[in-house]
């Protein structure tokens, strides 16, 4: 069986720019992805300098071509376990392919657990946003209404007012804001429906309101949700390598896999980067992460070389 350098698990910008820096440090690497991206549905990436507005899969479609260009390698599927052997790696896919390898770094992002709101799933990725910096000039001037189901929800819903003047707090399941906070939103104009959202209103494909579990329907345009995020990790158990909590302000957003600055875990030989170690990073700060971890693995590798060449020259 052939013994890659490196496997890098998970084909986003942090995998892919990950596995150029190593191909072009002369490594071998193999690339396994199983083609579900996390933004998948949206119409493009922004905030991507030179790139703004591109879709995913076309910028993807282009960092193979340059990965591939110098030589890198590619497998389509799901990654199921990941072990250690006697000097790396095996990891196994779901149609029970296995491959080998010194180092592993792991890109496989997160999964977005939605509200439990009918509606929201359907419309995901479209009309139904969570990041003001990814899509809120796509809204703008829209009535958009902010979906709160922790105290996070009041920094989101003054994120989204600097979009649009006609914003709507739908209090939903999240605690009551705090006086200051009140004094906040009605500052900034703010309306505050408070009541349990019981679905989202749909005409021709698209948000016409959101109807309360009070009969009431409250017109809006686009909807502003808060997802619970999990790391795509669960094949690293055998590793001994689980993720984390991961809180913002007090309260929990998610899970993760903790690395250092330069994306190495506490488990030797296995780096990460991109959402599954950050699940705040947008595409641009996910390549960066790559790109630092693919350099820290290629390091870890010159050490270990360069131990065995003094060891044998020695000996």
């Amino acid at each position: 069986m052939t013994k890659y350098d490196v496997i890098v698990i998970g084909g986003g910008a942090a995998g892919l720019s990950g596995a150029l820096a190593l191909v072009r440090s002369r490594r071998s690497v193999l690339l396994i992805d199983d083609g579900t991206p996390r933004n998948a549905p949206a119409d493009g990436v922004h905030n991507f300098l030179t790139r703004d507005g591109v879709p995913p899969g076309e910028i993807y479609a282009i960092g193979r071509q340059e990965v591939a260009g110098y030589g890198g390698e590619f497998a389509d599927g799901t990654v199921t376990t990941a072990r250690r052997d006697d000097d790396g790696f095996t990891v196994e896919l779901a149609d029970g392919t296995t491959y080998r390898s010194r180092r592993l770094l792991v890109t496989t992002g997160l999964t977005d657990v939605l509200p439990d709101v009918p509606g929201l799933a359907e419309r995901w990725g479209k009309d139904v946003v969570h990041c003001p910096y990814c899509h809120g000039w796509e809204v703008r001037d829209q009535a958009i209404g902010v979906l709160a189901t922790s105290p996070m929800a009041i920094h989101q819903v003054l994120l989204f007012r600097q979009l649009s003047d006609d914003v709507t707090l739908f209090l939903h399941t999240a605690p009551e804001p705090t006086e200051e906070q009140w004094e906040e939103l009605a500052a900034r104009g703010i309306s505050v429906v408070q009541g349990k959202v019981e679905q989202l209103e749909m005409t021709d494909d698209r948000i016409t309101g959101v109807r309360l579990e009070s009969g009431k329907v409250v017109p809006r345009q686009a909807l502003a949700i808060q997802t619970t995020v999990r790391a795509r990790a669960g094949f690293l158990v055998d590793l001994g390598l689980e993720t984390t909590l991961v809180e913002t302000n007090g309260v929990e957003v998610g899970t993760a896999l903790q690395v250092d600055g330069m994306g190495a875990t506490q488990v030797p030989g296995v780096f990460a980067a991109g959402n599954v170690s950050n699940p705040m990073a947008q595409v641009m700060p996910s390549a960066a992460a790559g790109l630092m971890a693919g350099a820290g693995i290629n390091f870890d590798l010159i050490t270990e070389e360069t131990r065995l060449a003094v060891a044998a020259r020695s000996s």
